[in-house]
């Protein structure tokens, strides 16, 4: 396993693609660690109005503003800590799986309901045309504004979701298409009706499913990647996550609240659970990281969905090349072989400790 090296040439052009034009006010929410871009920012607005206004050369004091942004915005994201990264996977302007879609496919045809309860919003699946490739394409969807939010559960998949996606797997095996997943969810709905209506049972269902679907499958986490309601659609022959994405058996604040009865150790449970893609790729949970564009994918949604897109062809290529036969079999042996732990004696754990 390996990291994925993409082509980000054109990030240095497109790094002001969001900064307005002179005299507009920047629209974009700012993370906390995130405020002295937003105060250069500022100030290059400022000159670029005044400039406008009087009719003043400021070009030299411009060029080095933005070379100091520049610099300022690539050791700030190159030293994020695992609580940042959390907290940029959670941006408000990151793309979606809708976004994603839009600039990616060709073309997409949903496929709704679960032909036994509902049609759940938070979970999408269509067939698409993607990177030159016809696949089944599933992704769960946390909504843009506050009344798709709501109808999407903020991403938060009810049974019928995962019931839905297994569906359109079938269907997929049914015509050897390839099954494309994109995650970005903090889970599965916690609520009564969707543990009454199987929530449990329905992840549990898709990951043996999975396991053994004839046909090949990607995962890709986007954003959020939180516990089982991540891991139901992410037994895949190749699991890969953005830059700066998360993957894990549980929120930093669910973990903190467990460990230390409240939310305020939130950064330090996200330091300890290793959920970063520069974590998980050493440990060998995911295959894959595709990188971001300078700042995050929040900045920059057509770069990143551009490299999104290269990797997904690529590994489509590849994948599409392999025997059924032998799929499964690196499928099964992928996820046996996950984790490891080393047995020592108490004496030498002492002086490890120590």
């Amino acid at each position: 396993m390996a990291d994925l090296t993409l082509s980000t040439s054109t990030t240095e052009k497109t790094i002001f693609a969001s900064i307005p034009n002179p005299g507009k006010a920047v629209a974009r929410h700012v993370l906390e660690f995130e405020k002295p871009l937003a105060r250069l920012e500022g100030q290059i607005h400022e000159l670029e109005a005044l400039q406008a206004q009087k009719h003043v050369d400021y070009t030299k004091e411009l060029r080095h503003l933005r070379s100091n942004y520049t610099s300022l915005l690539r050791k700030t994201y190159d030293g994020l800590s695992a609580w940042e990264t959390v907290q940029v996977a959670r941006h408000p302007q990151r793309p979606l799986f809708k976004d994603f879609v839009e600039l990616m496919c060709r073309e997409f045809r949903e496929i709704h309901g679960d032909r036994n309860y509902g049609d759940d919003k938070a979970i999408k699946c269509g067939l698409a045309r993607l990177a030159g490739h016809k696949v089944m394409l599933i992704g769960t969807h946390k909504g843009r504004e506050t009344k798709e939010k709501i109808e999407c559960f903020f991403g938060l998949a009810h049974p019928e979701g995962y019931r839905k996606a297994l569906r359109c797997m079938k269907l997929a095996e049914k015509y050897r298409l390839p099954v494309v997943c994109l995650v970005d969810t903090a889970g599965a709905y916690p609520g009564i009706g969707a543990e009454e209506r199987g929530q449990a049972e329905s992840i549990a269902r898709n990951l043996m499913e999975m396991s053994r679907l004839k046909t090949p499958i990607i995962t890709v986490i986007t954003g959020e990647g939180g516990s089982g309601g991540a891991l139901g659609l992410a037994v895949a022959d190749r699991v890969a996550m953005l830059e700066f994405a998360w993957y894990s058996v549980i929120s930093p604040e669910g973990c903190s609240g467990i460990l230390w009865k409240g939310s305020e150790n939130a950064s330090n449970a996200a330091e300890a659970l290793k959920l970063t893609s520069k974590h998980l790729i050493k440990l060998g949970v995911i295959d894959a990281v595709v990188p971001e564009p300078l700042g995050g994918a929040h900045r920059d949604p057509h770069s990143a969905a551009h490299n999104l897109e290269q990797y997904l062809a690529k590994t489509l290529r590849d994948l599409k090349r392999t025997k059924v036969e032998n799929l499964l079999e690196r499928r099964y042996d992928k996820f046996r072989s996950l984790g490891e732990f080393v047995e020592t004696s108490r004496k030498a754990a002492a002086r490890a400790a120590s």
